[in-house]
């Protein structure tokens, strides 16, 4: 799941047809790996499986769940890696419309029932009836930091604890829930204070998340490089996980033809921008309006956009009718979300 990783690059995803690829060799194998489920599958399905994942691209994980209980599913997930989200999504809207009863996600999903058996890891057997996790509210950047605690920590190693850690998580909340809303997550050898047993975490993301259903818009001041007065509004929360198609950064630069003495926008150009801005929230959800910054005559404003929506041509027609000055449209690959960084609460 990563949640104790540094970012780290990752490569533009894999074309199409790696895909397409993908789902031609299913219809085929499918039968097979059904035939199997019950007794697990052999090395050599594991192996074909993730040798054709991995040529969609190589940091993608997978898993089966058994159909002890309703239909088999398959999850093709990039582990918590919002580098990684955009293509597992395009992975799951490739499938074909008959998926032979098969449940298809593109990141692991909560599995409660889970919390109550034992985890093995190496050589050590984790009861996780026994796993408390302490959690602290950060209403300011609308997260939860969690402190995972189980007894047996004191005697295995720190990667083993991150691991019942992140398994637990994403048991609890799914692999979604985990990235929107759970922050610093470390492990503790002694119990934390007011702790509560997993169960208990989407209850608490539940009234964490309640007041923002629907995004605000968070205000600043600061200077332009010239020394200017400059604004800057950002929509909060904004999560990678609500817009997974959304894996192009574009700024658009609007001048304005009317400011104040500090270079800040005035009627009529202050009307003229909120109707610009109300043709780009129209834009969804191929295109999601995350930043705008304003200072010096210019505002510009940052979305994510679909690139295989047509959403860039719409973008440059929008532009081009700017009235006031010759506005731009700059657009890069971006899946992670990176430039949105010195933005974030």
């Amino acid at each position: 799941m990563g949640l104790f990783r540094r970012p780290r690059d990752t490569s533009h995803p894999a074309p199409a047809p790696a895909i397409v690829e993908f789902w031609d060799w299913w219809a085929q194998a499918r039968a097979d790996i059904e035939t199997a489920l019950a007794e697990g599958l052999s090395a050599e399905m594991v192996e074909e499986l993730s040798l054709r994942v991995h040529r969609i691209h190589p940091g993608l994980q997978w898993e089966i769940g058994r159909p002890d209980d309703g239909a088999p599913s398959l999850t093709v997930s990039g582990g918590g890696d919002a580098e990684l989200r955009g293509l597992a999504e395009r992975w799951v809207r490739a499938a074909p419309p008959d998926t032979g009863g098969w449940a298809l996600h593109a990141a692991r999903q909560p599995d409660p029932e889970m919390l109550g058996q034992r985890l093995v890891l190496g050589d050590h057997e984790f009861d996780l009836e026994y796993v408390r996790l302490g959690m602290r509210v950060d209403h300011g950047r609308a997260r939860i930091h969690i402190a995972a605690y189980h007894p047996d920590f004191l005697f295995v190693a720190e990667d083993v604890r991150e691991q019942v850690a992140e398994h637990v998580l994403i048991w609890a909340l799914g692999e979604d829930d985990v990235a929107r809303w759970v922050g610093d997550v470390t492990v503790a050898t002694e119990q934390p204070v007011d702790s509560l047993p997993p169960s208990m975490l989407p209850a608490v993301v539940s009234q964490v998340s309640e007041p923002f259903r629907e995004p605000t818009w968070l205000s600043g001041e600061g200077r332009t490089p010239r020394g200017h007065p400059a604004r800057l509004g950002a929509r909060f929360p904004l999560h990678r996980q609500d817009h997974p198609l959304c894996d192009l950064h574009v700024a658009v630069s609007v001048p304005y033809a009317h400011s104040n003495p500090d270079r800040l926008p005035v009627e009529p150009s202050a009307s003229a921008l909120r109707e610009f801005e109300r043709k780009l929230d129209d834009l969804g959800p191929d295109a999601v309006l995350a930043v705008r910054e304003t200072g010096d005559g210019l505002r510009v404003f940052h979305l994510y956009a679909d690139p295989d929506s047509g959403v860039l041509a719409r973008l440059d027609q929008l532009a081009a009718g700017w009235p006031e000055g010759k506005a731009k449209v700059v657009s890069a690959p971006d899946p992670g979300w990176r430039a949105l960084a010195p933005y974030r609460p």
